[in-house]
């Protein structure tokens, strides 16, 4: 019996999803909040983290002022991630992957759920929160959960920094040219779990709808790019998604 709180999946989305071979999605900060990852903001105001917001903590400024307060509160964020699993969104689309003769998965989550669950050849916008890349040059090293993280550059020596994007800084170069060439090349878009208001990344659907891909919106409200979507499904993305396959 189906769930009268469900959004109902069009017939059209669900012919598209069936004959398409090239497919887009964009997943934000609501998919990976659905694991319980925090978004370390509430209420409208920045949270706040043993006296400083988030944005001051995460920024280049810190950067350069002080490294070791960097890496103290990115290590507090790993240690909550840790514990953390994928949910049904990050693991149907794990699943989507084997779908489509041409896959393509964006995110703007630096948290590494959507390889946890299996996701291969992800485009991480911003970085990931389980990398150090080298400030000289640029050797990316892997922390793991269950070790701690190097001091230094295993291959230069020179110190360390996150490997990802921070305030202030553009988005890395290669990652955002790929996203927008695989979302000008989509017949289906898909818009998970994001707000739609952090560019460049909320220009991808955007371009996607311009070169003629049919575009769908998962998320638990509307937002700016709803008016421009094919489709708007309203609900948590670990609800919704798997509707759509069936």
């Amino acid at each position: 019996m189906q769930n009268i709180a469900e959004p109902i999946v069009s017939a059209e989305l669900r012919r598209r999803f069936v004959s398409s071979t090239r497919v887009f999605v964009l997943t934000g900060a609501g998919v990976s909040a659905e694991s319980g990852v925090p978004t370390f903001r509430g209420g409208g105001d920045s949270e706040v983290w043993k006296g400083l917001p988030f944005e001051v903590l995460s920024s280049t400024e810190m950067l350069q002022l002080d490294l070791a307060a960097v890496w103290e509160w990115f290590d507090y964020r790993r240690n909550l991630l840790g514990i953390l699993e994928p949910n049904p969104a990050h693991q149907e689309l794990a699943r989507w992957q084997h779908l489509f003769p041409e896959f393509t998965l964006v995110t703007q989550n630096i948290d590494g759920l959507h390889q946890k669950a299996g996701s291969q050849r992800v485009i991480e916008l911003h970085g990931n929160i389980w990398r150090a890349r080298c400030i000289s040059c640029h050797w990316c090293h892997e922390i793991s959960v269950d070790a701690d993280r190097p001091e230094a550059c295993l291959q230069c020596g020179d110190r360390l920094r996150p490997d990802v994007v921070l305030f202030g800084e553009l988005l890395p170069r290669g990652g955002l040219e790929r996203a927008a060439e695989k979302a000008a090349q989509c017949q289906l878009c898909f818009v998970v779990g994001t707000s739609a208001l952090v560019y460049p990344a909320a220009g991808l659907p955007e371009i996607a709808k311009a070169a003629g891909a049919f575009v769908c919106e998962v998320n638990p409200e509307r937002t700016p790019l709803s008016a421009l979507c094919d489709e708007v499904l309203t609900g948590k993305a670990g609800e919704v998604l798997p509707l759509i396959g069936i």
